[in-house]
């Protein structure tokens, strides 16, 4: 199964300043998160950031939450307990009540048709083993197809990361990389965003 640009949407959790340091390789991992966000930009991939206790941990690193549409505040560790889940999935509007007589004539046509659901969910971030994993399990739980990305994620320590790698792997999570989204949202040489996106990733 290959990912799908039309049915994706990017998640970036907890890149804050106080916390980066303390990560293992953490600006590979950040330069890998910026590279997400502007692939995702590139390709209209809508693009949601998270932010752990941020009076204790500090901002969304600036470079990443640029990227974002939107940056979600939390205190869970978990991003899907404080309503990611409805960023990703809009309630719908309920279809109008009434036989197609006492409808308004604009009505009667049936409600317009809801936007395609972006069900694949292309997550990066840290605490791997934490934040990232809670959040990730919870999407899956809630029927998201959940795609992590290795090489933009990021713990303390690599034994930390790598057992959350596992974890995610076991519950359904597809393991993936950058490039491997990149191309993946491309799917071919011909696509226009070809080289814009090549660029990136170079």
């Amino acid at each position: 199964m290959l990912l799908d640009v039309a049915q994706s949407q990017l998640v970036l959790v907890d890149y804050q300043a106080r916390l980066m340091p303390a990560i293992h390789d953490a600006q590979a991992v950040v330069r890998n998160a910026v590279r997400l966000g502007e692939l995702a930009r590139l390709m209209k991939v809508p693009t949601w950031g998270t932010e752990e206790n941020p009076s204790g941990l500090g901002p969304v690193a600036p470079e990443v939450r640029s990227l974002c549409q939107r940056v979600l505040s939390k205190m869970h560790f978990s991003a899907v307990e404080e309503g990611l889940g409805e960023w990703l999935r809009p309630p719908q509007p309920p279809a109008p009540r009434g036989n197609a007589r006492s409808l308004p004539r604009h009505l009667q046509k049936g409600p317009a048709e809801a936007a395609p659901a972006r069900d694949a969910v292309v997550i990066a971030g840290c605490e791997t083993h934490v934040c990232l994993l809670q959040t990730a399990l919870d999407l899956i739980e809630d029927e998201f197809e959940v795609w992590v990305v290795t090489d933009a994620c990021g713990s303390r320590t690599e034994r930390n990361r790598d057992a959350a790698f596992d974890r995610l792997a076991g519950a359904g999570a597809e393991l993936v990389t950058t490039e491997m989204v990149a191309f993946e949202w491309l799917r071919s040489a011909e696509h226009p965003a070809f080289r814009e996106a090549l660029a990136l990733i170079r």
